[in-house]
């Protein structure tokens, strides 16, 4: 994480929490920097306007105005920590970024005993993976919320390279398998790219005309798709 993408992190960490404090060493464990430098950003912000108080002492820490702060959650141990394994889960994903973003806010909102208990639950909960798989680049997240047109570098299971236009139409994941599911303007039709065949992602800047895509059109020859928010 480079310093500016840091320095927004922390914004965000301490607004979630508050109007619990945050001890410089708590936030330098939490980026994995020194409590110096946790030190040096902080006074950075302040310095740049940012409504950030230091309470001085053993039991202190930083804080972020009331203001400008996020309600809390209320997510009991239970519920955090399945979060936690929800957003674990989207490790080769591509959006595994804002996952692990998600996953700051939500330890940041908690209170600190429940944050230690989540954390000591979630240290025996592991994912059993191939681990031959590239992540699936972030670009392609990106592309699809801002419905824009990608270019793409693909390459298929023999080792084929081809380049691709596509326009993201969602996502199918299997197991720790993503698939792009898009308009191939080179095939003419809707098709699911792998994630971890994707080599590389260009994203045109071109908003994807509106499309309709069934699941039949898929054609999908094992298993059931279930929807993320279904019950």
């Amino acid at each position: 994480m480079n310093r500016t993408d840091r320095l927004y992190a922390l914004v965000e960490e301490l607004r979630a929490a508050a109007p619990a404090l945050r001890s410089a060493r708590r936030l330098a464990d939490a980026f994995g920097v020194s409590v110096r430098t946790v030190e040096r950003d902080l006074r950075a912000l302040q310095e740049a306007g940012v409504p950030i108080w230091a309470e001085p002492g053993r039991a202190g820490g930083y804080t972020l105005d009331a203001s400008a702060t996020l309600p809390p959650l209320g997510l009991t141990v239970e519920e955090a920590l399945a979060v936690a394994i929800g957003l674990g889960v989207l490790g080769n994903s591509p959006f595994r970024d804002a996952a692990r973003s998600a996953a700051r806010k939500v330890t940041a909102v908690l209170t600190e005993d429940d944050a230690l208990r989540t954390a000591r639950l979630a240290s025996r909960v592991h994912l059993l993976e191939a681990g031959d798989r590239n992540p699936a680049p972030t670009a392609l997240a990106g592309a699809l919320a801002g419905g824009r047109v990608v270019r793409m570098r693909y390459r298929d299971a023999a080792g084929n390279d081809t380049e691709r236009t596509v326009e993201p139409l969602g996502y199918i994941g299997k197991g720790e398998d993503w698939y792009l599911v898009a308009w191939c303007r080179l095939r003419d039709g809707v098709r699911a790219f792998r994630g971890d065949r994707v080599v590389s992602v260009e994203d045109t800047g071109e908003l994807a005309p509106p499309r309709a895509v069934r699941t039949e059109d898929l054609d999908i020859p094992h298993g059931v798709l279930r929807p993320v928010l279904g019950s």
